[in-house]
């Protein structure tokens, strides 16, 4: 069963998707599911090999064609069909590894393959919103290892979403500047840049929740994904892996993480935001993780125990130092 409800006190809609519990939990490598087939064994995949893949997920949260709700809608619990799309990205027929360790090519054609996704479910009339992003490692909850990353078309604005158009249409308004390109120059004007490449800035933001935050942000005003051209698709690869390289040097470890991807709604046509990647680590030191517990979770504050302005420096002198020297 799945469908939306309606959360009246935050006046969101929450997903409830009950047959998401029998979904498959960290097989071992020979029952990974993403992997390529081969004889005697058919994985979601039907091929022996392949570049990148894009299926839609056997346990999603929202359907193209969604069972009627179990539970009648009223004017205080409002219900609605669960329609929308959820799809899986497979990086790499290879099992281990992460998107890290994929070469500039192949993160290059990722992000090709996410272009033609955000373009393509855009078009469906009824999804409003095209969520593209990557949960990483057992303590962001991923249930599979096999490097690969997700897709929600949702039929509605998330929250997350909706209070960035409320802040960058309010600050439109005051000073006619774009709040993203006004975040821009200040964090390159205080500092808190770790590096940059002649397209777009990577920085640990002034506001940084998680101790390790970084956004990577175009320098020029780009709205989605599709507003990119071929030069700078493989500039926004370099300086991708570069943040990557520099998460995995932080502790010695491939660093787990959830990496977002925030761009305009499908039907907004308005040119007001700002698009950009997010990254939320949960380690706050090589042995500690930060958890989001009753402030965060209860009142929606996090609280940061570090200074953004000295991790940013922490990862800043990290390898490489600049992008020529990402291979």
């Amino acid at each position: 069963m799945s469908e939306l409800r309606w959360h009246p006190l935050r006046r969101e809609w929450v997903i409830t998707a009950t047959h998401r519990m029998e979904r498959t939990f960290l097989p071992p490598p020979s029952e990974c599911p993403l992997c390529p087939s081969r004889e005697g064994k058919e994985t979601e995949i039907p091929s022996e090999t392949f570049d990148i893949v894009v299926f839609e997920n056997r346990f999603p949260s929202l359907f193209p064609h969604p069972p009627e709700p179990a539970i009648s809608s009223s004017n205080l619990y409002r219900v609605k069909p669960s329609r929308g799309v959820c799809e899986v990205v497979v990086y790499t027929p290879v099992h281990t590894g992460s998107l890290t360790t994929q070469s500039l090519e192949r993160i290059y054609k990722l992000l090709l393959v996410w272009q033609d996704r955000f373009i393509e479910l855009s078009h469906l009339p009824y999804v409003r919103y095209v969520y593209i992003f990557e949960n990483k490692g057992k303590e962001v909850g991923v249930t599979l290892h096999h490097p690969h990353g997700q897709i929600y078309a949702f039929p509605f604005i998330p929250p997350i979403i909706r209070n960035e158009i409320i802040s960058m249409k309010e600050h439109k308004r005051k000073t006619g500047n774009c709040l993203i390109c006004d975040i821009l120059a200040r964090e390159q004007a205080e500092g808190r840049v770790i590096i940059q490449s002649p397209s777009h800035l990577a920085f640990v933001p002034f506001f940084a929740r998680w101790p390790y935050e970084v956004f990577i942000v175009p320098k020029n005003h780009l709205t989605g994904l599709d507003e990119y051209d071929d030069d700078t698709l493989v500039d926004l690869a370099y300086i991708l892996k570069a943040v990557l390289l520099k998460y995995d040097n932080l502790f010695s470890f491939s660093l787990p993480y959830m990496m977002v991807m925030h761009q305009r709604p499908s039907k907004d046509k308005s040119g007001l935001f700002h698009y950009h990647i997010e990254f939320y680590p949960p380690y706050r030191s090589k042995d500690k993780l930060k958890y989001l517990a009753s402030v965060e979770s209860g009142a929606g504050n996090f609280i940061n125990d570090s200074l953004p302005e000295e991790k940013a420096k922490e990862l800043r002198d990290l390898p490489p130092h600049n992008i020529e020297e990402v291979e």
